[in-house]
């Protein structure tokens, strides 16, 4: 394929006309799984100094949670509640918002999602002390820590974000990776258990600078004018004894606007922030307690959506979707479904490649998933093809594994990674979210695809394998046999050996199909 040789046309090609992009001022590193994201959570949490800044917004957050891995006992555990109320104490501006329900965030037994653990976070994270700290004085975050029950109610506020603010420099960490200890996992994997068997987490996040990280702020400013502005409310159930309300009425004022950032000069690479958010700020069963977001528009924002079905259309010789769900949820929005798009680019030759889990997220049910082609791809997508057409897709499992990445690559020139998953709730807003774009003329999009395969393979990358890794004609016989070129060896990703530096610990990445 001949890469494009103007960046305007690669922005045209692959991002949505309707997001503004940020063109070779802003740099998009992306981290792959939790242990090295965390790592780089911590040296940009330790960095600060008074005055500075320190935003975090989340599904889920566990204040016991220490960034390197360790555990309660170890030598230099620091439990992450007790990290940040340092940083308080030391007068950086510490706020975390994180997602509630009033419904859900009360009721006990049985829980509903994260929710109901959020409110003892909060609590806990509230009350937090130095162990130095005189009894009398207030909590250093006992007004700093929100529970965010806007938006949809049947969805929830699914952004996951990490503000870093070191004077008026803004550094901006936004993916799939909540502050929960079971995320600081690495390949291959080998280091957890769930209910007797082997597990890990896979996961992805993406670190900004530059302009584009101002807009990332502008999301999460809006957040927190958002909760503490909204009504006050109780637990249905008390379940925090002498803390009948979901929030403190006594937390900060607004969020300045962001300080302007000076260029990250990035040649040949472009970039959007992409928001998911839903029309309702405030949804109930009561129509006239209904309230639309006053800086959204009514119906809502599906910039995800938008540039997501851009780039898919746009593929010329494959999609690379990694997610946690490639199947309908409740609250969905058939406008907003990616299935036709997938579809319609297998029906042009483009290999469409899903990677899924080979087992579920703990905190849901059966621990098996991705066993057989699920309704919705087999209805959506593979049954509408011709027959000759329908091994240009396929649905992969990673066994032992719970892949929670959020991840769209395109041609080795497009690559989105952020909280969006593939179900239309996140397109459409149900859940609200936040992705970064990227196209890019340089090798930063080969080099993502490149480290998630071999991931995938079990396989160190040497300096013999990574040139048949970035060889995207036989790359992409790593999936299927007959996508190999001509001139490759029988048995090349399948045997030790083909290609040279091809050298598996094991094999864990399995077809589900089509066959």
């Amino acid at each position: 394929m001949a890469s494009l040789d103007d960046l305007d046309d690669l922005v045209a090609r692959y991002l949505s006309p309707a997001v503004a992009a940020h063109c070779e001022n802003s740099s998009v590193e992306f981290v792959i799984d939790g242990r090295l994201w965390m790592r780089r959570m911590g040296e940009l949490l330790t960095s600060l100094r008074p005055g500075d800044a320190a935003y975090i917004c989340g599904l889920q957050l566990d204040p016991e949670m220490d960034l390197t891995g360790r555990t309660s006992g170890e030598p230099g555990y620091e439990p992450l509640g007790a990290l940040l109320t340092r940083l308080a104490c030391d007068g950086v501006d510490v706020r975390v918002i994180l997602a509630g329900a009033v419904v859900s965030s009360s009721i006990a037994r049985p829980t509903i999602g994260p929710f109901h653990q959020n409110v003892a976070s909060a609590h806990r994270l509230r009350r937090w002390r130095r162990d130095c700290d005189k009894r009398s004085v207030a909590a250093p975050l006992h007004n700093r820590v929100a529970l965010d029950w806007s938006g949809s109610g049947i969805g929830s506020n699914h952004q996951k974000i990490t503000l870093i603010r070191r004077g008026t420099e803004i550094t901006a960490a936004i993916g799939g990776i909540d502050y929960a200890a079971n995320r600081v996992d690495e390949t291959p994997h080998r280091r957890q258990t769930v209910k007797g068997g082997r597990w890990g987490w896979h996961d992805a996040g993406a670190i900004i600078k530059g302009p584009a990280a101002a807009d990332v702020w502008r999301v999460l400013r809006m957040r927190w004018t958002g909760v503490i502005n909204l009504p006050r409310k109780r637990y249905v159930w008390p379940t925090v004894k002498g803390l009948p309300l979901l929030n403190p009425g006594d937390m900060p004022g607004e969020i300045p606007a962001p300080p302007p950032q000076a260029a990250q000069p990035v040649t040949g690479a472009a970039c959007q922030v992409l928001r998911s958010v839903g029309p309702w700020y405030i949804d109930s069963l009561l129509p006239w307690e209904r309230r639309h977001y006053s800086d959204v528009a009514p119906e809502g924002v599906q910039e995800v959506y938008l540039t997501l079905v851009q780039a898919i259309n746009a593929a010329r010789r494959y999609v690379y979707i990694e997610d946690q769900y490639f199947h309908e949820y409740p609250g969905g929005d058939h406008r907003f479904e990616l299935y036709p798009h997938v579809r319609a680019a297998a029906a042009r030759g483009v290999k469409v490649i899903l990677v899924g889990s080979g087992s579920r997220d703990p905190a849901e049910s059966s621990p098996l998933i991705n066993g057989t082609i699920n309704a919705d791809l087999q209805r959506k997508v593979i049954d509408p093809l011709p027959q000759h057409l329908r091994r240009n897709v396929g649905l992969w499992r990673v066994e032992h594994l719970t892949v929670h990445t959020k991840i769209v690559i395109v041609d080795d020139q497009f690559a989105a990674v952020g909280s969006a998953n593939f179900f239309s709730r996140s397109m459409a807003g149900v859940d609200t979210e936040l992705t970064a774009a990227l196209v890019t003329l340089g090798d930063e999009v080969r080099e993502l695809r490149v480290r998630l395969w071999a991931e995938h393979l079990r396989t160190p990358i040497s300096d013999e394998l990574r040139k048949h890794l970035d060889d995207l004609d036989l790359a992409i016989g790593i999936f299927r046999p007959e996508w190999l070129p001509p001139s490759a060896p029988a048995g090349s990703w399948r045997t030790p050996g083909l290609p040279e530096g091809f050298d598996p610990l094991e094999s864990v990445l399995t077809l589900v199909g089509p066959p």
